[in-house]
């Protein structure tokens, strides 16, 4: 193997290792420094934005309650709550699912930023699993709302 030939394989290794570290970040087990240590979620406790349009675009079959816990756009029936790290945002999620039955699939999403610097995935989903909801979801917008919704035609709500 000549030293251009190995230099070659060892930025193509480099490169790949790179992507898959980036790739499996947007959407590994993710932990909050800052907010509260304990705070995790699984992939099992994420939704993509595919599967959540398809799911909405579908007549007839029970929707899921869908949260904005952001301050961003609307998605197609979700409910905006506001920021959650705001106590009186919590406080109107808090009321709001604590009428819901505890196996209803429930979907919530912020969207201002990546994962790692959103303040308020983890207190509303903390907050949501403490009220003994068992089908809790994260929408997955690993970069945000914009891009991993609004860009792919996604629906959102009718502008009033």
């Amino acid at each position: 193997m000549t030293k251009a030939s190995a230099y070659r394989l060892i930025c193509a290794l480099a490169a790949s290792l790179l992507t898959a570290v980036s790739a499996q970040g947007q959407t590994s087990p993710a932990k909050f420094s800052g907010l509260d240590k304990n705070v995790v979620w699984t992939n099992a406790d994420l939704v993509e934005p595919a599967d959540l349009a398809a799911t909405i675009k579908k007549p007839g079959i029970t929707q899921p309650v869908i949260f904005n816990i952001g301050a961003v756009d609307d998605i197609e029936g979700a409910v905006h709550i506001g920021a959650a790290n705001n106590p009186d945002n919590l406080k109107r999620l808090n009321k709001l699912a604590e009428r819901l039955p505890k196996n209803r699939p429930v979907v919530i999403y912020c969207g201002c930023c990546p994962f790692g610097k959103c303040p308020n995935v983890a207190p509303a989903f903390m907050e949501l699993k403490k009220l003994g909801l068992t089908q809790v979801k994260v929408l997955n917008l690993p970069v945000n709302l914009k891009t991993n919704w609004i860009a792919k035609g996604y629906p959102l709500a009718a502008v009033k």
